[in-house]
């Protein structure tokens, strides 16, 4: 093998060749990262440890045949020495796993756009699953790199904090019995045709009000109590008192209700509802912030649709910091729902016109203009051709060149127009932007979907001082001045800001979780999906070999 030749300054590498070769016949067999001599390693324990807590994550161990790896991993421990294919094949189940769950974990068990018609954000970032793989195991431990694989948003560690506080309740004795149903109140002192009327009301609205007895106060007590929404040692009352009802406004504000303290049907249906349900939602939202972008630029704003809420980020040294919230007014639920989509902000328009869409001109508009003519001078509405010609004369004969789409009708800048005094328009395909309303008291209403699909904003010189920031031009005394000029103008924004419009219906606000209402039944639909998938997985599960465990 090696020339005989005597040693020395030629021979010298032959012998260091040849220490180098026995020393690597001395080192144990390993087929990869899960066992060395056909025995599983401490990582592979890790390994079944992290599948089997995959539920913590919010996703399904099963789809990752869990159970069956960790008999596999305990019978190759226990039992006799695995053959090398056997062990090989074992090896190639646990990378198949992981790398399975790690993409999961990553990036989103399904597509957005098999659950949403109409969602037009980009496509989750898939890393390759072998490369995910490769960053875990390159980690000081594999829990370390499963971590750094998960989304990396403070919201998402709240809510998997969160998914395990409503896991754990779900065997609460809190739970073991229905809440009963609320009484009607009484109207005794009205008189007796009238209390008849009032009865028939009250029976169709029951509610619990301060003062009054309810067979459920010891429950709903506890139930507040192991929600967090009272204290540990709070007495139950012989009447429904202040002390329970703070702690029912405290569930009301963290369900979305009318904080009044007043138990009527929405606050007991929410009350009602199982923490294992509100698990699944919790799940079904950090499935959803996988598909969320981060930043893709120093800063960004969020509308979260189900929330009515708008929040502006902004990077700094390395931190996603929040640097601005309002409410904001959304699509309604039933017919002119808000899209969702991932678009650039380039433009602002002060003291905007509004050109009414088509649709809204020919299902609303048009028909009260015939009912009422004056509407068209009061509401400041003009026409214009298709050469951009403008006719401020209403007639049957402009109206009816709407229709047939020959001309539109738009609204003059103005204390009435529909848009407010400012615009924040980000190109799409849907025509969706951001705006102001005079309507401004419907920002006090805890449901806010009243929008045609586009945004009313809350605060828009908050939200204009962010866009315009880093622009010396425009001061706050300046958007004001634009915004109140009574004629439009546009500008293009130098730094273009992302505008990212979500929906997620659970996030954590000063450490406390908050559920909305499923608005457009997204979530609804994600959870089929997610069931659908996980029936196909179940009829084609990952192969696992499975050895004997010695007796």
């Amino acid at each position: 093998m090696f020339d005989k030749g005597p040693v020395g300054r030629h021979g010298g590498w032959q012998l260091a060749l040849l220490a180098l070769w026995l020393w690597a016949c001395s080192l144990p067999a390993q087929a990869g990262p899960w066992l060395i001599n056909n025995r599983p390693t401490a990582r592979a324990h890790e390994a079944v440890e992290i599948l089997a807590d995959a539920a913590s994550e919010g996703l399904e161990p099963e789809d990752y045949g869990a159970g069956a790896l960790a008999q596999a991993v305990a019978a190759a421990t226990h039992g006799a020495a695995l053959n090398k294919a056997t062990a090989q094949q074992l090896e190639n189940a646990l990378s198949t796993a992981l790398q399975r769950f790690l993409s999961d974990l990553h990036s989103g068990r399904v597509d957005p756009r098999a659950v949403h018609q109409d969602y037009s954000l980009p496509a989750p970032t898939r890393t390759d699953p072998a490369q995910l793989l490769q960053q875990a195991l390159a980690a000081p431990t594999l829990h370390a790199g499963v971590r750094a694989a998960a989304p990396q948003l403070p919201q998402y560690a709240q809510l998997r904090s969160a998914l395990a506080q409503y896991r754990a309740l779900g065997a609460h004795p809190a739970w073991a019995a229905p809440l009963p149903p609320l009484l009607a109140p009484a109207a005794a002192s009205a008189p007796k045709t009238a209390a008849k009327v009032t009865a028939r009301k009250a029976s169709r609205n029951p509610k619990l009000d301060l003062g009054q007895e309810w067979v459920g106060l010891p429950l709903l007590v506890q139930r507040l109590v192991a929600l967090g929404d009272l204290p540990p040692d709070t007495p139950v009352p012989a009447r429904y008192d202040e002390s329970v009802q703070n702690g029912v406004k405290a569930f009301q504000e963290r369900h979305a209700l009318d904080p009044d303290g007043v138990i009527g049907q929405a606050t007991l249906e929410a009350l009602s509802v199982p923490p294992a349900a509100r698990a699944q939602q919790i799940a079904l939202a950090m499935e959803r912030l996988r598909w969320t972008p981060l930043l893709r630029g120093p800063r960004m704003i969020v509308i979260n649709v189900p929330e009515f809420m708008l929040r502006a980020y902004e990077q700094q040294d390395g931190r996603i910091v929040l640097r601005l919230a309002m409410k904001v007014i959304v699509g309604k639920a039933l017919n002119t729902r808000t899209p969702l989509f991932d678009e650039d902000m380039r433009f602002i328009e002060f003291s905007p016109y509004w050109n009414i869409p088509p649709s809204i001109a020919r299902s609303e508009t048009i028909p009260r203009l015939r009912r009422d003519p004056s509407y068209f001078e009061r509401e400041g509405l003009e026409f214009v051709d298709s050469q951009g010609g403008v006719h401020t004369t209403l007639s049957p004969a402009h109206l009816d060149a709407v229709l047939r789409g020959q001309m539109r009708i738009r609204q003059r800048p103005g204390p009435r127009n529909a848009l407010g005094d400012i615009k924040f328009i980000f190109p799409n395909n849907s025509n969706i932007y951001l705006h102001h309303t005079p309507a401004t008291q419907l920002f006090a209403r805890p449901r806010r979907d009243f929008s045609h699909g586009c945004i009313r904003v809350e605060d828009p010189v908050a939200l204009a001082r962010f866009v315009l920031q880093n622009d010396p031009a425009w001061p706050e005394e300046r958007i004001r001045e634009a915004m109140a000029a009574g004629k439009s103008s546009t500008i293009r924004l130098a730094e273009p800001i992302p505008v990212v419009i979500a929906y997620i219906t659970t996030v954590i606000k000063q450490g406390k979780v908050h559920f909305f209402a499923d608005l457009y039944g997204h979530d609804r639909l994600l959870a089929q999906a997610l069931r659908e998938q996980a029936e196909q997985r179940r009829a084609a599960p990952l192969p696992v070999p499975v050895p004997r465990i010695a007796p």
